[in-house]
């Protein structure tokens, strides 16, 4: 059942072994690696917090906001990169019984609308495992384009 304290797991210091596709939408297309560092801190009592991921041999530093909204029992996640300095639009969800977050949300890829898919995986005091996919109909396959293997610091 989703809580406030679901994403308490995340706060503190991270670094993260990144797998991205080089063409979102292509699953043809091949995958890049990266390492990123990441620090998560809590707020509103941590029925919300932020985070900042740096990526440097990308060029780039994300953030996400998380928010819950305690009527809905459902978090809001908002995505950021130093890149656009715009918020994305959110993904919507929570945490089943079995540890596993699924989050949901409308965007566009390249002009092309998509449906957007986070998971948390494998969620441990030490590790997670977070994925990214897309798809672009409604009944159409999810295509997982970035993957982040997280371990503690």
């Amino acid at each position: 059942m989703t809580t406030a304290h679901d994403f308490d797991f995340l706060h503190g210091d991270w670094t993260i072994r990144n797998r991205r596709r080089e063409n979102y939408l292509d699953p043809s297309s091949g995958w890049q690696e990266f390492p990123a560092t990441h620090r998560c801190w809590a707020l509103f009592d941590g029925a919300a917090n932020v985070d900042e991921m740096d990526c440097p041999s990308q060029g780039f530093k994300g953030a996400t906001l998380r928010l819950f909204d305690p009527a809905a029992k459902e978090w809001s996640l908002y995505w950021s990169s130093s890149r656009t300095g715009t918020l994305e639009p959110p993904v919507r969800g929570g945490f089943g019984d079995d540890g596993r977050g699924v989050f949901e949300g409308d965007d566009s890829y390249a002009g092309t609308p998509i449906r957007v898919r986070f998971l948390w995986l494998q969620v441990t005091p030490t590790s997670a495992r977070w994925e990214q996919a897309f798809r672009t109909d409604e009944d159409g396959d999810w295509l997982t384009n970035w993957i982040m293997d997280f371990t503690r610091v």
